[in-house]
């Protein structure tokens, strides 16, 4: 199990804090330092089940900046999402946990983080 998290995020912090009381065997990935790559971030969103929208933080200043709000969300804009991703990793939502069955979650919540204990 792995979990990207930005460590000044109080989510990350308290979905570390439950991984520890449960004694969950975890890596913890700095993603703003370890910055995933596009081909990752597309390996994480299959896990997910998702699509790189559903995980782009739209408020902070570089989404802003970048319009993104105003981006197709379509598979033909789907690469764009990703390199954006990449590029400004501040803009993936965070703290994303990878299962150890396959899939993964974005683990904002207690409910979250229980759950993907439990794959």
């Amino acid at each position: 199990m792995e979990i990207w998290i930005n460590p000044a995020c109080s989510k990350c912090r308290s979905a570390l804090t439950l991984l520890d009381a449960e004694g969950a065997d975890y890596t913890v990935r700095r993603y703003l330092e370890d910055v995933p790559s596009p081909a990752e971030i597309g390996q994480v969103l299959d896990r997910l089940g998702l699509e790189p929208w559903d995980i782009t933080r739209t408020q902070e200043a570089v989404a802003k900046e970048l319009g993104v709000k105003e981006w197709p969300r379509d598979e033909a804009n789907r690469d764009r999402w990703i390199e954006a991703l990449a590029e400004h990793p501040k803009l993936i939502q965070r703290p994303i946990i990878t299962a150890e069955d396959g899939t993964a979650v974005v683990a904002r919540s207690e409910e979250a983080v229980r759950d993907a204990l439990s794959r």
